[in-house]
This record gives C-alpha cells, structure tokens and sequence, in this order.
C-alpha cells in the first residue's frame, strides 16, 4: 500500500482510488495547477479534500450552488470534519465575521464566485495561507459566464489578487470548446503551467432513449413512465410552471409521491425537498435545471426529460446524476416537434446588438442607470480592454456555438445509430466495448427489458440467500 493509499485508508477507508483520483491528488500536493474531467458520480471531491488533509492548509472550494456547498459541508461533518464551513448569502453579518476572522481554524472553505468578489471577504483571504483554490463544476465558467454569472469569468482574476494559488478546475462534462474557456478564464498567463487530467464521460450503466410522441401526448407517456420504472427518478424541465403541472398530475394520478422544485421556491422549500428526496420520502422530482448539483444521492434509477437540453453537456450532466451506485439506470429523452423552438425564444431574449453593446462599452466609462454594473461585457471592456467590435464578436460566436450546441440534441434524437456512440463523438471519444442493453437502437424494447431486468432484480434482492437460510435452518432445528 502506497503512501497516498494510507491516507485514503485513514481519511476516507476507502481501500482503492476510483478513476484519475489519484493523478489530480498527486497535481495538487506537488503545487501543480490542474484541470480535471473525470465522469459523473465518481468522486471529484474527495480529489480536492484528500488534497486538503494532506497539504494541512487551508482549501478554498469555489462552488456554483448554495445547495452543493450545504450538501459538501454536511457530508464532511458526518465524516467528523469539524473545521469545514460554507460562507452564504443566507447567513447574517455575524455568522460570516465569525468565520472570516477564525479563517486559521477551518480547512474546508466553500463560497460563491460572487461571495469572493466582495472586497472584505478577499482581503480576509488574502492574509491566509491558501494550499489550494478550487473550482468545482468548472464548465460553469462557460456554461454561465456570459449568461447571468458574469463571476465566473473573473475567477482568473482572484487568483491573481490571492497570488496564484495552486488551483484545481473540476468537470465531468467539457468539450475542447469547454475546456477553452475554462482555460483562458482561469489561467491566462502563458507561462502557467496546467496539468489536463481527462477521463472518459461515458457512464456504461446509463442506459438512453428517445420517444418521439405526437403532440399533447407527453404527461400520458410520463404517467406511462413512472407507473413501471422502480426507484427514485428524476423529471427535468424547461418550464417552472409545466414542472408544477406534471407534479400534480402525476401525484393526483398515481400513489407515487411526488414534488416539484425550482426558482421561485423559497431556499427553505427547496432545501426541505432536497432533504425529502435523499432521505427516500420523495418517489419523484420534477425539477428545472438547478435541482440536481446538489444531490449526493446514489441510487436514483431514472432520469426523464420532459423538455430538450439545450446542449449535450447540459443532457450528460443532467443524466449522470443517476446510477451513482454503479447500477443499471435509465435516461429517456421525450420530444415532440417543435420542442426546440423555446431554447430559439431563449438565445433570442440573449441575444445583444451592437448598438445595445455601445451601450454598455459608454456605462463601463460613465455608468449610466439602465446598464448592468457587472454585466460580462463590463468586465470584458474594463478589465481585458476589448472593443466593441471584439465584444460584438464574442456576442456573435456565443450565438453560433448555442444553436451548434441545440442542434447537435436535434441530431442525437434523429440519429439512425448508436446513440452513446452520438455523445461520445461529441466529446471526442469512441465506445469501448459493447454493452448490453446500451441504447434504444442496440436494443429496440430498451425500456420494456430495463424494466423487466430491474423487477426481476428486485425480486431476488428480497430471496434470503442460501448461506442464510443454512444458517437460520442450524439455529432452530437445535
């Protein structure tokens, strides 16, 4: 056993690293900046908080939602980590001085990328001795960047401002496109050296389909769906109020209990949804896009989606949080004709002309009262010196690359072929081996054989075991 595995053994009993685990710990505990993509469900934090215990100073973990950081805290508490906290909007101004003035005591900090840039909070940072900066869920750079978090794209800046911490950039879903962003985001200067650690994103124990249904038949193949699936599921949507509509329909439908969770849930109702559903009181979650970073949840069997995934690294990442326990699990893909038309409603509410971008260059010199004060193009403007015409620019491939991006869904629900093989494509890599039960072109009855394959799975869980019944047998006939 390898000095590493001892302290996996002592941290974390665990007897063996999981996949690419033990390469980033290595990056980190050497001062070795890393960028690292490893699947869904396969342990990226404890990359990070081994890391930390070994290093024995202070791990600053940059996380995109206040739920995935309560989630994190939870977990290492349960572990008996004692010196690990969250810094929130939820907490009042005491909570937060108490811990920004005893930053000596923890070795786990989590907070937002808008938590970093308030100048008190960094400059309490500042004087600590930071081992190691983090940026979980690292495709957000890209994904929310330029779209509503505009921090995300300032995080090269704070490292700057920390004095280049050793850093690690975690994903489980990043094309080149991705890992591009993330790369001039966070590590700009040329003679940054970044280690890429990049596994595979194939989950082989996710199984994919597609239904292609007439228009108006969705909440009866989603009743259809859940009547015969076991285990808990999750329904994706992209629409707060048809989340709230199936939820009921399927609660007043079925015995199944059932609950729908988005934005305009108070933090409370979405905490205590949260809870119910890991703690197995919950059947089903129709949820929008948020409802998931959270989630340390390893046996939930399905995943549906309701409405199209605007691209292939939201659908993987959407899908990956189901079969965490290595099982057989089930992602289904509904679509209806036109189904696309409200990610086109979407891009084009995004979207931003020159003359507005004008606009926005004249409030980074002179704010004016109707321009955001941090919009991204302010940052792009002030802080990297770009002019319009660059900026334009930038506005003009984001365009390209979300309709490339939708598009590319499209093809993957009207592909005449393996459909892991389409995802895998998208993200360079090839499938391995045939697997049984891959998609619905491999196997034509996919969901009847899933269905099938699970009951039958769950009926021999309850048989007790012959070495059992041997056993039972000796102690009464005594």
């Amino acid at each position: 056993m390898t000095h590493l595995e001892k302290q996996l053994k002592h941290y974390f009993n665990y007897d063996h690293f999981r996949l690419g685990q033990k390469e980033a710990i290595k990056a980190a505990i050497s001062g070795e900046s890393s960028l690292v993509m490893l699947p869904t469900g396969t342990g990226k934090s404890l990359c990070y908080q081994l890391s930390g215990y070994i290093n024995q100073s202070l791990t600053l973990i940059v996380s995109p939602l206040i739920s995935l950081m309560m989630d994190q805290v939870f977990l290492l508490k349960q572990q008996g980590e004692k010196k690990v906290a969250a810094l929130t909007s939820f907490q009042n101004r005491q909570e937060k001085n108490y811990i920004l003035n005893n930053l000596k005591e923890y070795k786990f900090i989590y907070l937002s990328p808008e938590m970093l840039f308030q100048d008190y909070v960094l400059d309490k940072l500042r004087q600590e001795n930071i081992g190691l900066f983090v940026v979980d869920e690292a495709h957000c750079i890209s994904q929310w960047g330029m779209d509503f978090r505009p921090e995300y794209l300032m995080l090269g800046d704070i490292r700057r401002r920390l004095d280049y911490p050793t850093t690690m950039a975690l994903t489980a879903t990043a094309n080149q496109s991705v890992r591009k962003d993330i790369q001039n985001s966070l590590f700009p200067e040329s003679d940054d050296q970044v280690k890429e650690i990049f596994y595979t994103v194939d989950r082989p124990n996710i199984k994919y389909s597609v239904r292609q249904l007439a228009r108006g038949n969705k909440k009866e193949c989603v009743l259809e769906l859940v009547d015969s699936l076991k285990g808990p599921g999750i329904i994706y949507f992209s629409s707060k109020k048809k989340a709230d509509e199936v939820a009921e329909y399927i609660q007043n439908t079925t015995e199944l209990h059932v609950q729908s969770y988005h934005s305009d849930l108070d933090a409370d109702d979405r905490y205590k949804i949260q809870l119910q559903f890991d703690k197995n009181r919950l059947d089903i979650v129709c949820a929008t896009s948020a409802f998931g970073m959270g989630i340390n949840k390893s046996d939930i069997r399905y995943i549906i989606h309701y409405h199209l995934p605007a691209s292939p690294e939201m659908y993987l990442q959407e899908t990956g949080r189901a079969g965490r326990d290595g099982e057989d699990s089930l992602a289904v893909l509904l679509y209806e004709k036109g189904d696309e038309s409200i990610h086109h409603y979407f891009h084009q509410d995004e979207y931003i002309d020159k003359a507005n971008i004008y606009r926005i260059y004249q409030a980074g010199k002179q704010p004016l009262k109707d321009a955001p004060p941090n919009h991204w193009m302010v940052y792009f403007l002030k802080q990297r010196g770009h002019s319009v015409e660059e900026i334009n620019l930038k506005v003009q491939e984001r365009q390209i690359n979300k309709t490339r991006q939708l598009g590319m869904m499209l093809r993957y629900i009207a592909t005449n072929g393996c459909r892991r093989a389409f995802l895998l494509a998208y993200f360079e890599e090839k499938v391995k081996k045939e697997l049984p039960l891959c998609c619905d072109y491999c196997e034509p009855n996919l969901i009847e054989k899933f269905i099938s394959f699970k009951n039958t799975g769950n009926e021999k869980a309850d048989e007790v075991p012959d070495s059992w019944k041997k056993i039972l047998s000796a102690l009464f006939n005594k």
